[in-house]
């Protein structure tokens, strides 16, 4: 019994540090969130990445907000929280440490949708923002 839980746990860890070795780059987060998709790589749209980071939705306060409300319309600009403190660029041209860290990337996609969209964002809402933000220069 103890050891079926040890191997179940072992299993666990090792697909977490899978994932984490396998995202050190935009392009196998891309890949990841299109397999959890179910969708080849090549169907990420950009163009709907960066229509999903400029679509406005109610937020909790009655106004309207979007991605870009902190991250600012140029995803290669800083941006700031609502309190004023500065958010580095999103887009990786601009900010190269940017989508390398898979758990950081998790941290502030759930962060993130849960406060604009109400609710967490999906694999192929994932996997076509970063394809946007990966293809500016």
């Amino acid at each position: 019994m103890i050891k079926h839980g040890l191997r179940g746990g072992l299993a666990v860890l090792g697909m977490a540090a899978s994932l984490a070795a396998a995202a050190e780059s935009p392009a196998s987060l891309m890949a990841h969130y299109a397999q959890q998709a179910g969708v080849p790589v090549s169907t990420l749209s950009p163009a709907r990445g960066e229509a999903f980071y400029r679509a406005t939705h109610p937020g909790r306060d009655g106004g309207k907000q979007s991605c870009a409300t902190c991250h600012t319309d140029n995803p290669r600009q800083t941006g700031k929280t609502r309190v004023g403190k500065p958010i580095e660029p999103l887009a990786p041209a601009a900010n190269p440490q940017r989508f390398t860290d898979a758990a950081k990337v998790e941290k502030w996609f759930r962060r993130n949708c849960k406060d604009v969209l109400q609710r967490e964002c999906t694999a192929q809402e994932k996997g076509d923002f970063i394809a946007w933000l990966n293809q500016i220069k």
